[in-house]
Parts: structure tokens; sequence; C-alpha cells
């Protein structure tokens, strides 16, 4: 279904050539005058210079030609040659009703649908989730819902870190605990244990021990290193260990990224890339692409053009041991093989930047990957507290994820609890809503790129632009609806009406922009827009709402008009909401 921008530019453009001028010059925005027009076009302005006649005579050639326009209600010029619309009530209303019969809301599959892995989340096994692992969570998981809304095949992967030092450091410290572990016996030639040594619980405890011994014991650190890299190197009693790790440390994952209603298609791990680096590291050095700088095995991947320094990327340590580097390299390679994705796109941190600039290079001049395959690094910024540094608990430490979860959850059950319409049976699933509402609708309302600060107060309030407003908006829709059901009204075969108020038309233009909304959004990897459309259409159904006596109105053709608007815009949000990765209660 055309988008109604579309529409209006294509009859701005045929007024251009009308009267003389090039097409070209009729493209439109949407306004930032609402008191004035809907629409703009300064295509005149731009035209002068071409034409070699004032911008103000242009426009007033363009506007006399849409006069006749069925598409615009009115059309003014305004000096020095701005172009302002207001679209034809009829042609809006004719336009929303399409819009209410199509199940995608007026919003059509992509033309020319893209396979497009999405990496986000990036956990470490054997360490509990904290609360730098939201933002990839959050805004990978919103794409990956636009991109496949918009017909796009998207598929998302965690990519478990469960090939580093962290793997090394546990088998270290769990060997000085129980040394007497059959996993440690090289000379062992039976069956492992099915059951694992430790539980979730004792496995973070023995990491967090191991990591600060790390610090403070340059040999540990280093026992650590060698076992690393035996286990790279698929020592049989490690292996064996690490499947242990795994296992137990996925499930824990799992839950936690249910509760953020967050799913992986795949849950591939910096191990899985394995198998393929032998023959990667082969085909750079037969290639001349790598060589020897101290003992490491580099790329150089800098250009002339570059204004700062971009190191050598390092494929291999020095004692032969792999990297992130190596690791995220060989990963190209199998994704490539596996999946054969026009885009792969990183969701991390903003402070990764430099990392990925030497992957990209490194995979593109080695012929990893084609160079029409698009590499793409979306950087996201920090999430902060009230003092403007990362977000802490308040003994200073890195807050564990599911505790943000359940604080924000308490904190939207005393608040909901205030409400005497909610039994004590249903405040605490609707808590858990709303809660994720807040913490969603906190995170991605942001700039991607930006660093923000997450405040729990107002996050979970019912006011201004977060999520639980989003949720008690459409909730408060929803209820009137349902009155109108019960007191004998129909959703079935209504018609709307034109509008018959200011607010009334501003509500209808605003839910007319859903398609432009959610195609701009993707194609800007921006989830923000959404939130802001949503904000913004949240505000003006509750303008209209508030001057407006909808189900005391005795027209019953006008009020089953005004019915059917909020069913749509309910549709709208509750779609809206859907993208961004939560959902509504029926009452809050």
């Amino acid at each position: 279904m055309k988008k109604l921008i579309e529409w209006i530019s294509e009859e701005v453009a045929k007024a251009f050539k009308k009267a003389g001028y090039d097409s070209y010059y009729g493209r439109i925005t949407v306004s930032n005058r609402p008191d004035l027009c809907e629409y703009q076009c300064n295509g005149a302005i731009a035209a002068q210079k071409a034409y070699q006649k004032a911008s103000f005579l242009i426009a007033e050639d363009v506007a006399e030609v849409m006069d006749s326009s069925e598409v615009c209600e009115k059309v003014t010029v305004m000096k020095p040659g701005f172009i302002n619309i207001k679209v034809s009530k009829q042609f809006l209303v004719e336009y929303l009703q399409q819009m209410y019969k199509d199940a995608r809301l007026s919003s059509d599959l992509s033309s020319d649908p893209k396979s497009i892995i999405v990496d986000y989340g990036g956990p470490n096994v054997a360490k509990p989730l904290h609360v730098g692992h939201l933002r990839s969570a959050i805004i990978g998981e919103s794409l990956k819902r636009i991109g496949r809304f918009l017909g796009h095949r998207i598929i998302g992967d965690v990519h478990l870190g469960d090939w580093g030092l962290q793997m090394g450091l546990i088998i270290i410290e769990l060997k000085e605990r129980k040394p007497e572990l059959v996993y440690f016996d090289e000379s062992f030639a039976g069956e492992y244990p099915l059951e694992s040594p430790f539980t979730i619980s004792e496995l973070e405890e023995i990491y967090l021990a191991a990591s600060i011994k790390s610090k403070k014991d340059e040999d540990y650190r280093e026992r650590a290193l060698v076992a690393t890299r035996e286990l790279q190197e698929n020592r049989r009693g490690y292996m064996a260990l690490w499947n242990h790790i795994m296992t137990i440390s996925v499930n824990d994952l799992k839950k936690t990224y249910k509760k953020l209603n967050v799913e992986f298609d795949l849950w591939k791990k910096e191990s899985d890339a394995q198998p393929y680096i032998p023959e990667m590291i082969q085909r750079m050095k037969e290639g001349g692409y790598a060589y020897e700088d101290q003992g490491a095995l580099v790329v150089d991947v800098k250009k002339e053009t570059d204004v700062n320094e971009i190191p050598p990327c390092i494929v291999l340590k020095s004692d032969g041991a792999s990297l992130y580097t190596t690791t995220d390299l060989a990963t190209l390679i199998a994704r490539i093989k596996q999946f054969h994705p026009d885009e792969i796109l990183y969701v991390v941190d903003k402070r990764q930047e430099l990392h990925f600039i030497q992957i990209f290079r490194c995979a593109w001049k080695t012929g990893l990957v084609k160079p029409d395959t698009k590499l793409s690094f979306l950087g996201f910024g920090t999430m902060n507290g009230k003092d403007g540094k990362p977000f802490k608990t308040r003994e200073g430490g890195v807050m564990r994820l599911e505790n943000l979860i359940r604080d924000i959850d308490q904190t939207m059950y005393r608040k909901i609890m205030k409400n005497k319409n909610v039994k004590d049976t249903d405040a605490e699933k609707i808590a858990e809503m709303v809660g994720l509402s807040a913490i969603k609708y906190g995170d991605l309302s942001h700039q991607i790129s930006r660093d923000y600060v997450f405040d729990i107060e107002r996050f979970t309030s019912f006011e201004g632009n977060t999520g639980p407003y989003i949720l008690y908006t459409i909730v408060r829709i929803k209820s009137i609806l349902t009155r109108y059901v019960k007191e004998g009204g129909s959703l079935q075969e209504n018609i709307l009406m034109p509008a018959t108020s200011d607010s009334e038309k501003g509500l209808m233009l605003k839910t007319a922009r859903f398609n432009s909304v959610v195609d701009n959004a993707f194609e800007e990897k921006a989830p923000h827009k959404v939130c802001f459309y949503i904000y913004e259409l949240s505000n003006d159904f509750n303008c209209f709402y508030h001057k407006t006596k909808i189900l005391t109105e005795e027209n019953s053709e006008q009020k089953a008009s005004w019915i059917l608007l909020l069913d749509l815009v309910r549709r709208v949000l509750e779609e809206c909401i859907e993208l961004l990765g939560f959902s509504a209660p029926e009452r809050m």
C-alpha cells in the first residue's frame, strides 16, 4: 500500500510538471509547523536558480495547479517560497479505511528482501548476565523483529564467548580446589561423568575467584593461559569440563533472556569457528597477507586515507593461541558457508569499533567474504546511572541483569497495587509486562549510539515518554472498545467518517504514518524512531480522547466512526510494541 507521503509527493510532483517545472522539485516533508500546515514542499526555493525566477512566484504557480487536487484540501504559499499543504479529510479517511482492512496496516513487504545475520547478545559463558549485556539484547531483538515484519530473512545469533581466557581460569581454579577430579588425569581413558562437578552458582563463584587471583598472581595467569591453549587444542579432560560449563551456563542464560522476551535462532559459539581456523591461517599465509610481527601473526589493514592510526589485525598470538579476532574472522567464514547472507550486522558496544574495523577490512582484503557482502557495525552507547557513570549497584559493583529486572518488576508491582481495579492474582503478571516495557522502551527510546541515564523512577512512570505510558494508552483504548461492545456496539462494518476536529484529524494523520515510520526505522537501524512515533501517537490519542465524548455521542454513525479509529490506533500501537519486543496487558 502506497505511503500517504508518497501520494502527496506524487501530487506535488505532477503540479510542478504541469506548471512548467521539473517534477524533481516536488519532494515533500512532514511539516514541523503543524499550526500552519501538515506537509511542506521547499522545492520552489531550490528551483529558483535553475529557472532564474523568484521562488515565491514558482510556488504560486504550483499552488494554483494544485487547487483542483483531490488529495490536498488547502495549498498556501509563504515567502520566500514554501508550499504549505493540508491533506483532504475525505482522502485521509479513504486511506485509513484501506489501512484498517489491511492485516499489515498498510506496510508492504520489501520488494528486495535480504538475508541478514544479526549478531547480538554476545555474553561470555560461566558469567551471569549483567546490565552491560542489556543494550545489545534489546536493540538486536528489536531490529530482528522489524526486519522480519518487512519481509527480510533475519537470523539472530547470540555468539557466545566460550573459547577465551575465562575457560582457562575456571579450569585452573577447579584443579587447585579439586585436583582429584578425573578431568585432570591425562592418562584417564574412560567415560567422563555425565553430572557436572559444579552448579551454576558454584561456577560463577569459581570464575570470580579465579579472575581476582589472575590479576594479582602472574604465575596463576600464565597457567590459565596454558590451560586455555590446551582446551583450544582439544585436550580431552578439559573438553569434558567445557561441555559441563556450556550446558549449565546456556540453560541459565536462556532463563534470563526469556524474561527479556529475547530469542535467538542460533546459539553459536566462538568454539564453533575452531574447525575453520587452520585453513584460514594457511590461506592468509599463502596469499601473502599474513606475516610475523614479534612472534604474532598479523595482517595490515590500514589505508592511505585513514586519518587515525589503524593497527595491524592480529590473527594469532605468539604462542599460537586464538584471539577474539581469530574466532570472529573464522565465524565469518562459517556464516558465509552456512547461510550465504547479504549482510552481517553486529550490535555491540561502540567502544569495540576499532576491533570491527580491523575484522571487516581483514575479511575483505583476504577474500574471506565477497566484496559485495555487507558487514555492518552498530555501536551502542553506555547505560549509565544518575551519576553519569556506568550503571552500578549501591555497593558499587556491576548489577546482575536478573536483579535489575526484579527491581523494576517490584517497583511496578507496588505502583499497580495502588490501582483498585487490579486483583492481587493479576498484579504480579501485569507488573512483569509493564516492567518489561519500562526496561525496553527506556533503552530503545534513545538513539543507539548515545549514552543514557537509566532512571528507574522515571522509566516506570505512567506519565511522560515511557513504556508504561504507552501501555496505559493501549489499555485505555481497549477499555473503551470493550465498553462499546458491552453496550451493544459492533466493530464490524463500521465506516470511518471525515474528521470533525483538529485533534481528530491530527490523530488520523499520525496513524497513517505507520508504514513510513517502520520502513525508516529499519533502513536507518533506529528503533528509537518507532518509540518517538508511538509516543506522539499516544499523545495525539489522549488529546482527542480528552476533547471528545466518544461513548456518550448520540449520533450512532459518528460514534461507530470514532470507535473504528480507536481500534485502528490500538492495532498500530500494539504492532509497534511487538516490534520493540514487549506487549500490553488487558488492564492496569
